[in-house]
């Protein structure tokens, strides 16, 4: 069984059992949200409100965020917001370009070629997806503040097109070059597809995170396995099963 650690922040880790593959234990490290190094003592302090604001925005929502929560986590003055933004709105265009910095450097270093060589398109899916639900689970607040902002703002939607698209071509990348293992008579489409599934399900969990439509709520657990599992069916690729492991079905020892 493998262990997959997700590190969003400093003493942050999230655990998914998967059934697990012997070299790609061996051959894989974690994969790991990058925050690329920043340097001087003024970019320091930005960074204090940037991740002070993150979590006011997570906890309370975008709109009912105050400046004066903000400083007071970020241990810093009102006087210092201001003289680097004009208002949340500004604060938030920021951290959108600080969160799109990130997930392309993260997405480089997750979906490189040799990270995943021996491996195949399931084993793949076993790391990346959780990955991918987690982040949208430890970040929900922000997505939400994005999404909403982008409706009205040209630019925040260039950027999230931006983004998505260098994402959505790393993984296909990975998967095409496993074409083999697809059944589906159109191999580019089902991946494109799949991609769909797996972006727009994990936007709209976001957005509508209080919203339950269905009578059977699911952890970030089932959520990933439900996620890996309809799109390995979809593209007709078998999924990793190891007939001892309890989580094999998706409900064991919740």
């Amino acid at each position: 069984m493998s262990r997959i650690d997700f590190v969003l922040e400093p003493e942050q880790e999230f655990w998914f059992p998967f059934p697990g593959d012997a070299l790609v234990n061996r051959l894989l490290s974690k994969v790991e949200w990058v925050r690329p190094p920043r340097q001087t003592r003024s970019q320091e302090t930005l960074e204090r409100l940037l991740d002070a604001a993150e979590e006011v925005f997570a906890e309370r929502g975008f709109e009912s965020a105050t400046v004066a929560e903000i400083v007071r986590r970020a241990k810093s003055s009102v006087g210092a917001m201001y003289a680097r933004f004009t208002d949340k709105d500004a604060l938030l265009s920021c951290l959108h370009e600080r969160f799109c910095e990130e997930a392309m450097a993260t997405s480089d270093v997750a979906l490189d070629a040799e990270r995943w060589e021996g491996a195949s398109i399931a084993e793949i899916f076993d790391e990346v997806i959780p990955f991918l639900v987690e982040v949208y689970e430890q970040k929900r607040g922000l997505i939400r503040a994005f999404i909403i902002r982008a409706s009205g703002d040209a630019e925040f939607v260039e950027a999230g097109l931006r983004l998505g698209r260098h994402i959505s071509e790393g993984l296909t990348e990975l998967v095409m070059a496993r074409r083999g293992q697809i059944t589906h008579p159109n191999p580019a489409v089902a991946v494109d597809f799949g991609l769909r599934l797996v972006f727009d399900t994990l936007d709209l969990s976001s957005m509508f995170s209080g919203v339950q439509r269905t009578a059977m709520p699911l952890t970030p657990r089932q959520l990933s396995e439900e996620l890996i599992r309809a799109y390995l069916s979809y593209l007709g690729v078998e999924p990793n099963i190891h007939a001892d492991d309890p989580h094999v079905n998706g409900y064991g020892s919740l």
